[in-house]
């Protein structure tokens, strides 16, 4: 039993327990079907390969592969100080089952993509954790890496067909935005950042706030610390909007979700004029817990991450970008042109919150996060909102504004959704929404004029590039070297406005705000000449939503 504090621990249902229990007697166990005898991780009622419901569970050799992992620099919790390894172990019996666990008996340098590993056990209380130390015997090559269920290649052939020749896509425009005061630690209430967003957006478009009859929001009401300002129920109090039509969840197309959830609402005529917006004050948040302010939850945690020191969706992303590394040729260097290109666009932006020049030199001295990703790798956190109002198309000619056309959405799920189980080498969930879009219009990659991808992280801003067919699959190394074709003139300006790398972890919103004002025109220093069409992403990791966008001129 460890003395002093104790690192998160799970909480045990009915469900779990006999994983993470199953090292009381030094064996790994591991759901299985009985049905057709897969293995599934976590578990689950059903078998996800035969849909049988006859669950148990296999003891295994707890012997695997070590399959992804980072060195956390960065983040701490009880029990677990920096740094420290956190990886995923692709299981010797199936490699697609991959437990997120620490990598412990050995230093974080010898550490390698391939390393064959073997199950060890840490007691504490009523919970035996599974880590994972390097076999005694070890090749003189690593074991080749796990690949995914579907090639990244070739998620297109997973993209449902079109259900109905008619797109809701064109009963709608994006006719008005707005954006509150951005920045570090404003100490603002959160909603009265909302509100100044929204009653911006309203303004832009020429409508008064009883022309609003619809309000949509991510990630909706809830305990979510610094990301929200209290859902529909906040924002109708405080604006009494009285809509005919809301929605405000988390489970949505991306932070971004909100605004294809209004776009089906006005097309499918419950609502004529929505407001769409997004808050975060994660800043302010952080500043209030240092204070005792506020004081964060605590208790045992459903997550199978959290007991590994796995705290955030860097440690996942991470992992993702070593193994595109190795898979591609990738360098961190890669990675940091899309940096680079975000900071010189942000010198150009009032609003952006980092606007000093920065040089590689710059960005490869910042001091780590997680491996392979240092502090410009990882957006700003900030404080502030955005709003958007989706149209009904009939109304938008008589608006102050002219309107932004939806060409084209994606949003199908293809790769797994638990985060430690889904794609290896690009962020999740964007191949197969990126597919989806261009199954939805007859324009191409080569007919962007603008894109505005989201860049939580670096890595997740390659994914989108690479997933859209801006290169190729695994192509990016060469495609951004130098970073030319990402720039102002180049042959896809990308994240004009400073990105959330540079401007502000604005949660997707952002980035659909800028696109709206480079395909009005209206950008400034940093205006793309003759934009016409953009593309725009939200999320990533979880559920994502991307949009093409047209200007009506």
């Amino acid at each position: 039993m460890p003395e002093g504090p104790v690192r998160p621990l799970p909480q045990l249902t009915a469900a779990n327990e006999f994983y993470w229990t199953s090292g009381a007697d030094d064996q790994l166990r591991i759901q299985e079907c009985r049905n057709c005898q897969e293995l599934i991780h976590p578990p689950q009622p059903a078998c996800r390969y035969c849909r049988g419901t006859d669950m148990g569970h296999r003891v295994v050799s707890g012997r695997g592969v070590v399959a992804g992992f980072t060195v956390n620099h960065r983040f701490a919790v009880p029990g677990l100080s920096p740094p420290y390894v956190v990886a995923q172990v692709s299981l010797a019996e199936d490699p697609r089952i991959r437990l997120t666990t620490n990598i412990i008996d050995c230093t974080a340098d010898d550490v390698e993509l391939g390393m064959p590993v073997e199950v060890t056990f840490l007691n504490i209380e009523d919970v035996w954790l599974p880590l994972f130390r390097p076999t005694d015997e070890q090749p003189p090559q690593p074991i080749p890496l796990p690949v995914d269920e579907i090639d990244p290649g070739d998620f297109a052939r997973h993209v449902r067909p079109m259900v109905t020749t008619h797109k809701f896509e064109d009963r709608v425009a994006l006719t008005g935005v707005g954006m509150s005061r951005i920045g570090r630690r404003l100490m603002a209430p959160p909603l009265s950042l909302t509100v100044e967003a929204c009653q911006a957006a309203v303004a832009d478009a020429g409508l008064t706030m009883d022309d609003i009859d619809g309000i949509a929001t991510y990630p909706g009401g809830g305990n979510v610390g610094g990301f929200g300002e209290g859902g529909v129920t906040a924002v109708e109090a405080a604006l009494g909007i009285r809509p005919t039509w809301h929605n405000g969840g988390i489970e949505t197309f991306g932070p971004g979700g909100s605004v294809i959830a209004a776009m089906l609402a006005v097309a499918g005529g419950l609502a004529r004029h929505v407001l769409c917006y997004r808050t975060v004050w994660e800043s302010t948040y952080n500043e209030l817990l240092k204070s005792g302010t506020i004081v964060q939850p605590s208790g045992r945690t459903a997550s199978w991450m959290v007991p590994f020191g796995a705290t955030s969706a860097a440690h996942t992303l991470a992992q993702n970008a070593q193994r595109h590394f190795a898979r591609y040729g990738t360098t961190k260097e890669t990675l940091g042109w899309i940096a680079l290109n975000q900071r010189a666009n942000a010198g150009l932006n009032p609003t952006a919150v980092y606007r000093d020049p920065m040089t590689m030199d710059d960005y490869l001295a910042a001091r780590p996060i997680t491996t392979p990703f240092g502090l410009y790798d990882c957006d700003v956190p900030c404080d502030g909102a955005v709003a958007v109002i989706v149209s009904a198309v009939e109304t938008a000619d008589d608006l102050a504004q002219p309107p932004v056309l939806v060409e084209a959405v994606g949003t199908q799920i293809i790769d797994r959704m638990d985060w430690d189980q889904s794609t290896l080498t690009h962020e999740p969930q964007v191949l197969g929404q990126a597919a989806h879009l261009w199954t939805r219009t007859s324009m191409r990659p080569e007919d962007v004029d603008v894109a505005e991808l989201y860049d939580g992280f670096t890595v997740n801003c390659l994914s989108w590039i690479e997933g859209l067919g801006f290169c190729g699959i695994g192509e990016s190394k060469e495609f951004l070297d130098g970073g030319k074709n990402i720039s102002l003139q180049g042959q896809i300006p990308l994240n004009t406005h400073g990105g959330q790398l540079s401007h502000g972890r604005t949660h997707g919103m952002g980035l659909l705000h800028e696109a709206i004002v480079q395909l009005r025109g209206d950008a400034g220093d940093r205006q793309v000449a003759d934009a016409r069409v953009g593309v725009v992403s939200s999320g990533g990791l979880t559920p994502s939503g991307v949009l093409l966008l047209r200007s009506a001129a």
